[in-house]
C-alpha cells in the first residue's frame, strides 16, 4: 500500500553549550580551545537562529546514508552521526529537504522527519528504552481512541462505522487478540492477555518501526490505529480520518471553528506522515 506524506510540528530545543538542538537534531557541533569557546558556525546559529550553510546533501558513508551540511554530516543529540539505511533514501531526502528549505531564519517547525529519526537513532536500540517506550504505548490500549463507541448523534455513529470498525476487526481476525468496545472511558480496560500479545508485537519492531508506533500512537491517540498504518493496513490519510472521527462529527453538524480545527487537521497528517516516510523503504 502506498503511502502519503506530510511533516509534523516539533519545538525549537534550547540551546545548552556549544550545540544547538532543533526537535532531536544536533548541529554540527566545534570543539573547545583551552582559551575558551571557539568562534564555529554552530555558535553564529545559535546566537543569530539564521541559516549559516550554503549546501544541503546525501552522502553514502559506512554502508549507509549521511545527510550534510556543506559536506559536514548532521549530528543527533546523543552525538551519533544522522546515519539512516540505504533503502530508507526517502526519509534521508525528506529530511535533506527539511535543512535546505530553512532559507533565511531556522524555523522551529520544520524538521520534523529529523527529530523522529534522531529519536529511532539516539533511543530506540537501547533494551532498557524500548520496554519503557513499549509499556507507554500499551497503556494507550485502555483509552484507545477507536474503543469507545457512542450511539447518538447519528453523524458520529456512522463514521465510527466507517473508519473504527474494519480496523477492530482487523486487529481481532489478523493479530488474534481479543479488543474489547466500551460506551464511556471510567473503569474500562482490555484483556490482558491482550496486552500481552501485543507486546510481543512490539518487540518485532525495528527501532525505525518503534519510533513511527511511538509518534503515530501519540498523534492519533490510538494504539490500534497506529499500528494498523505500521503493519501497511492503512495509509497517512486513513489515519488521520480514524483519528479525527469526532472532530469531524462534531464539523458535519456546527461547522468548522477557523484556527483550529484546520490546524488540527493538518497537524495530525504532519506528525503522522512524517512517521510514515520513516516506515518506507
Amino acid at each position: 500500500m502506498l503511502r502519503s506524506f506530510y511533516v509534523p510540528c516539533r519545538h525549537l530545543s534550547s540551546t545548552h553549550g556549544r550545540t544547538l538542538l532543533f526537535g532531536s537534531v544536533r548541529l554540527l557541533s566545534a570543539q573547545a580551545s583551552p582559551e575558551g569557546p571557539v568562534v564555529s558556525e554552530t555558535n553564529r546559529a545559535e546566537a543569530t537562529l539564521k541559516r549559516f550553510w550554503k549546501t544541503v546533501g546525501i552522502e553514502t558513508r559506512d554502508n549507509s546514508l549521511a545527510i550534510t551540511l556543506d559536506k559536514r554530516a548532521l549530528k543527533t543529540p546523543s552525538g551519533n552521526t544522522l546515519l539512516l539505511p540505504l533503502h530508507k533514501r526517502l526519509a534521508a531526502t525528506l529530511i535533506a529537504t527539511e535543512w535546505d528549505s530553512q532559507e533565511t531564519l531556522l524555523k522551529p517547525h520544520a524538521l520534523p522527519v529529523t527529530s523522529i529519526a534522531s529519536r529511532a537513532l539516539d533511543a530506540l536500540g537501547d533494551q532498557d528504552t524500548r520496554e519503557d517506550v513499549s509499556n507507554a504505548l500499551l497503556e494507550y490500549l485502555d483509552t484507545d481512541t477507536i474503543c469507545f463507541h457512542q450511539d447518538d448523534p447519528p453523524p458520529l455513529v456512522e463514521l465510527q462505522k466507517q473508519h473504527w470498525e474494519p480496523l477492530l476487526t482487523w486487529a481481532r481476525t489478523s493479530l488474534d487478540v481479543e479488543i474489547q468496545t466500551f460506551d464511556s472511558i471510567l473503569f474500562h480496560s482490555q484483556p490482558e492477555a491482550t496486552k500481552q500479545k501485543l507486546k510481543t508485537v512490539l518487540k518485532d519492531f525495528d527501532q525505525w518501526e518503534l519510533a513511527a508506533m511511538e509518534r503515530i500512537t501519540y498523534a492519533t491517540k490510538s494504539f490500534i490505529i497506529a499500528l494498523a498504518l505500521v503493519k501497511n493496513r492503512l495509509d497517512t490519510e486513513q489515519a488521520a480520518l480514524a483519528a479525527q472521527v469526532e472532530v469531524n462529527s462534531q464539523i458535519q453538524r456546527w461547522g468548522e471553528v477557523e484556527d483550529t480545527h484546520d490546524v488540527d487537521y493538518h497537524d495530525v497528517r504532519r506528525q503522522i506522515g512524517s512517521a510514515a516516510s520513516l516506515l518506507s523503504s
